[in-house]
């Protein structure tokens, strides 16, 4: 006759729950049941948790229920002749918790992320090609491992997302993880992301899903460096040859609007001719597109001397606000800076910390994007500037450099207040043109 006991294997606070079902001498099979429970609230006696508190009795119960459908499932499968094993006992684990459906697709929240990490290479991507970046893999891989510490000793089903999971899930971002706004919201956004896949797959999702809002918070504290203060960094008199080397990547990069890591990488293979215009391609790592970009005089004057020698991220960020405190770029601005804290047996962690600091503290690779796409704003054509640093999207760019949907109507009706301007202009010119041809 077959019995089931259940049993703890490990001594940490969370221990695993193991069903054993033993069929007959030298017959055992055991399996994780998905529950656990701390082992002083275990009873080695009754195999069962102490009655002590109602988490524990609530506990009991599902161990109690699950055996009685397990045996069911087993009488049903000897009348049909089924083998047993170790595959089939965690199958009906799963199913009894509804952790897989009859399809035996997971129905677990951390199954349907994994799931998108599997498929990184065959997945469609949004520029309509196969396979998503080492990015957008790096993203869900970092989801699924807050989802598990989030759910501590619960294990979250893809229909337990809906507004409250994710407000509260945002709030453990914020709060407990100290993540910033606009980080903790891609994640609530990638979570979206993950419903609705697992909606395509047949997976039960809550209606609330779609519901949950991710909208992107407005650039606030917009970091860039102005004309002026690129003319003061040009003019610092460095004396050290790797804080000459860095200025010159900085001055290029703010010259051709790229991200740090496509700007380091830049060679002489990427300066070539094209119909007798001297250009620099690339393309970028973060979004595959292909940029092409005009070798204007003020580049040319930058890398007359030849092209700087190539350096890592890190020590172009080190050396960028070396660089920007020697050439005194010291306003006092809002913004946030990496800081290490401790977290505990000598482990470290990194996070932004939001205040006021010297604008040369806040110096990143990232500057030279958005100080390119500042200062061009209303005077080069937004959509040249959107080909040179590959937005997608004017309301992408706008929110990008901070500027809101007044900022672009401001910029119209200046356009067409210049237009007026040459229009009188050329109007006076032709009045006065035939008054001296009258008088010839």
């Amino acid at each position: 006759m077959a019995t089931i006991k259940f049993l703890l294997q490990g001594k940490s606070i969370s221990t695993p729950i193991y069903l054993r079902l033993s069929l007959g001498r030298n017959n055992v099979i055991k399996r994780k049941t998905g529950l656990n429970i701390n082992p002083k609230n275990w009873s080695n006696d009754t195999g069962l948790p102490k009655q002590n508190n109602a988490d524990n009795k609530n506990l009991l119960t599902e161990l109690k229920d699950l055996e009685t459908a397990i045996l069911k499932k087993l009488n049903e499968a000897n009348t049909k002749g089924n083998e047993i094993s170790g595959d089939w006992l965690l199958h009906q684990i799963d199913l009894h918790f509804e952790r897989i459906n009859e399809t035996e697709q997971s129905e677990l929240l951390t199954d349907a992320i994994q799931s998108i990490i599997d498929e990184v290479d065959t997945r469609k991507n949004a520029k309509g090609g196969i396979g998503l970046s080492k990015s957008r893999k790096n993203a869900y891989s970092s989801l699924k491992k807050m989802i598990i510490e989030y759910q501590k000793t619960n294990r979250f089903k893809v229909k337990d997302v809906n507004i409250k999971f994710a407000k509260d899930f945002l709030n453990y971002l914020l709060k407990t993880k100290g993540y910033q706004k606009s980080y903790a919201l891609k994640k609530i956004a990638d979570l979206k992301t993950v419903c609705h896949d697992a909606e395509l797959n047949g997976i039960e999702t809550n209606i609330q899903f779609k519901k949950i809002d991710s909208t992107k918070s407005k650039n606030e504290n917009i970091l860039y460096l102005t004309p002026t203060e690129l003319n003061s960094i040009k003019k610092t008199n460095l004396l050290n040859e790797a804080h000459k080397n860095a200025r010159k990547w900085l001055l290029l990069g703010c010259n051709i609007g790229q991200r740090g890591g496509d700007l380091l990488n830049l060679n002489k293979n990427s300066f070539v001719t094209r119909n007798g215009l001297n250009v620099i391609e690339l393309k970028q790592q973060k979004t595959g597109k292909n940029v092409t970009i005009p070798v204007l005089e003020t580049t040319k004057d930058i890398i007359k001397s030849g092209l700087p020698y190539k350096i890592s991220i890190q020590k172009f960020n080190k050396h960028i606000k070396e660089i920007c405190k020697l050439a005194e770029i010291d306003e006092m601005i809002q913004g946030s800076k990496i800081t290490v804290t401790e977290k505990g047996k000598g482990n470290k962690q990194k996070r932004k910390i939001n205040g006021t600091y010297k604008k040369w503290e806040l110096m990143s690779s990232h500057v030279c994007r958005r100080s390119f796409a500042t200062n061009l704003y209303g005077t080069l054509p937004t959509p040249l500037i959107m080909q040179i640093t590959a937005h997608s999207s004017e309301k992408m760019l706008l929110n990008y450099i901070g500027k809101n949907s007044l900022d672009y109507a401001q910029q119209i009706a200046d356009f067409y207040t210049l237009q007026a301007l040459k229009e009188k202009k050329e109007s006076h010119l032709s009045i006065i043109d035939k008054k001296v041809s009258n008088q010839n």
